[in-house]
């Protein structure tokens, strides 16, 4: 099993603290959630069907030419890899593990390579897996890198696969529009950006060739019928997307700056999350547990190069406890 934000039930058995007391900063998820549509009782009675309109709101909202919902962009993460035969697949890391993980785990050569390093490697690959902006150290590439890379994987057959989970608050990154290309994947994830992430919804931006094939793999009602009005209500929501762009990116911006004025200035971030690489994330991760603060802690790298991400506190008690936790650890550090 990969670890992932969000476990809070595992920190609750580990630090016995109920549930209801804990602040979790773990995942980079907005902790503004969309209000819920009221959904009929029929589309829990009906299977769901693909001419409700949640197709077109999304076309509308990515800009993107045709685009297929599936049950979260981790079932397209899963699917992918079966639908090419073995072959070299790069994935450019550090990122979200699932993608090196769903390749190997279907036979494919996985090498995990730095951003300087792509163009070492990209002749001898068959897939690049980009995740912009990255998780979790916020690096966003620009869209004229990207297509470059694409162009030398597809006059070969190969694939560029560019997870936008996190760029729905700097669309002019995204690849959307240019997804008619073969070769081109982009995945977006829904529940981040509007703060559900447990309707389990994202969509594949491909060329209509392509998500004709992908989507016999996935199979059909693959997303139910009151996710797809949830969903739909939600990309429709345009005042809405505004306010939460806004106060993301505010948000990010005071923690950066919190986390700063405590010792812990981050190396990247985007509108939803911070990330620190400091020699001190396994302390620092402890004590703010013991306190009921949850962060996501990462130690592929070594003790030395540990690093944590920070979530968005949601009000002002949330912010008051995470900055008296930093301020007391500072203080015992000393």
């Amino acid at each position: 099993m990969l670890e992932h934000g969000g476990r809070l039930r595992g920190a609750v058995a580990k630090y016995g603290i109920a549930e209801g007391g804990w602040l979790d900063l773990s995942s980079g998820i907005s902790p503004w959630a969309w209000p819920i549509p009221p959904i009929p009782a029929s589309a829990w009675a009906r299977l769901p069907e693909t001419d409700d309109g949640l197709e077109s709101a999304a076309r509308l909202y990515y800009g993107a030419p045709d685009l297929l919902p599936v049950a979260g962009s981790q079932a397209a993460i899963q699917a992918l890899p079966r639908l090419r035969q073995a072959g070299k697949v790069g994935v450019l890391s550090p990122c979200y593990a699932e993608h090196a993980e769903a390749w190997r785990s279907n036979g494919f050569l996985v090498r995990e390579v730095l951003e300087h390093e792509v163009e070492r490697f990209i002749d001898a690959l068959d897939v690049l897996v980009v995740v912009n902006p990255n998780n979790p150290t916020g690096l966003s590439l620009t869209p004229e890198r990207l297509l470059e890379w694409h162009a030398k994987l597809a006059q070969r057959g190969g694939w560029l696969v560019v997870d936008e989970a996190f760029m729905d608050n700097t669309p002019q990154l995204s690849l959307a529009a240019e997804t008619q290309r073969p070769g081109l994947i982009v995945l977006r994830s829904f529940g981040k950006f509007f703060g559900l992430a447990g309707v389990r919804l994202g969509f594949v931006l491909a060329e209509s060739r392509f998500l004709k094939v992908l989507a016999r793999q996935i199979g059909p009602w693959s997303v139910s019928g009151p996710t797809r009005m949830l969903g739909q209500a939600c990309l429709d929501d345009v005042k809405g997307h505004r306010v939460q762009r806004e106060r993301t990116e505010q948000a990010s911006q005071r923690l950066a700056a919190l986390l700063a004025h405590h010792g812990f200035a981050p190396q990247g971030g985007c509108a939803l999350f911070q990330w620190l690489i400091t020699p001190l994330a396994a302390e620092l991760h402890e004590f703010c547990a013991q306190r009921g603060i949850l962060l996501r802690i990462f130690l592929n790298a070594g003790p030395h190069n540990s690093s944590l991400r920070f979530g968005l506190p949601r009000d002002e008690a949330d912010w008051l406890r995470l900055e008296k936790a930093l301020s007391e650890f500072s203080r015992e550090r000393a």
